[in-house]
């Protein structure tokens, strides 16, 4: 499997994603032109981890968007449906406790994190609504959700330029960088196809969530929601 359909089998994203485990992180520092690395110290900033606390990073690939949460004395779980995303961050994070999980189904307790967040996973997952279903049962009362995106560019002429770069130029920038070229094809089309700022914040409030607001990154290419249980 090279990459995965729109339909968004598990198995096809999974397969695809353990394609491109090994260069995964360079692979997207080049191909978002370094803007990945800002993005990922918004999500830091944004779930303001502490000591004690549980945090679930869903999608969470080899853990490199999990460190910030370690690192600030938190207790993280790094899950992922990819094995091969899970073998590459247990190789470089030993000590961390990664768990592989479909985001359908979480195999977690009822309430058992402080927080849960998700960077560039949501999109990926074939059913958005379940999903956020399970993040908000497995997420304490008074708890939040944090999720990074890729998401619509708020100013229309950018918005042009920046749909003709995700299907034009993305492409063969991945095929100089990355282990599976195909799979960024996968990734250019999902976003074209993923709900713009006020779609992600409707699904999150059908889910149950309260308190939805989002800030736009990079002109709207990313959009951080949060919003908390109550």
């Amino acid at each position: 499997m090279t990459r995965a359909s729109l339909d968004k089998q598990p198995h096809e994203v999974a397969s695809m994603f353990d394609g491109v485990a090994a260069n995964y992180d360079l692979t997207n520092d080049v191909i978002s032109l370094g803007q990945a690395r800002l993005w990922r110290k918004a999500v830091a900033a944004a779930v303001d981890a502490r000591p004690a606390q549980k945090i679930l990073d869903l999608a969470a690939g080899t853990a490199t968007s999990s460190q910030p949460f370690a690192q600030a004395g938190a207790y993280v779980v790094p899950c992922d449906f990819s094995l091969g995303m899970l073998e590459v961050g247990k190789r470089r994070h030993p000590w961390m406790p990664f768990t592989a999980g479909d985001g359908m189904r979480l195999p977690f307790k009822d309430e058992v994190f402080d927080t849960v967040t998700i960077s560039f996973g949501l999109r990926n997952i074939q059913d958005t609504e379940t999903a956020l279903r399970e993040l908000y049962r497995v997420t304490k009362p008074g708890g939040r959700v944090v999720i990074c995106e890729f998401s619509q560019p708020t100013w229309a002429p950018f918005r042009t330029v920046y749909t003709e770069y995700l299907m034009r130029a993305l492409p063969p920038t991945a095929r100089a960088v990355a282990s599976n070229p195909d799979a960024y094809v996968y990734l250019a089309e999902s976003i074209r196809a993923w709900p713009d700022q006020p779609g992600l914040a409707a699904l999150l409030q059908k889910a149950g969530w309260s308190k939805v607001a989002w800030r736009n990154l990079t002109g709207g290419v990313v959009a951080l929601h949060r919003a908390t249980r109550a």
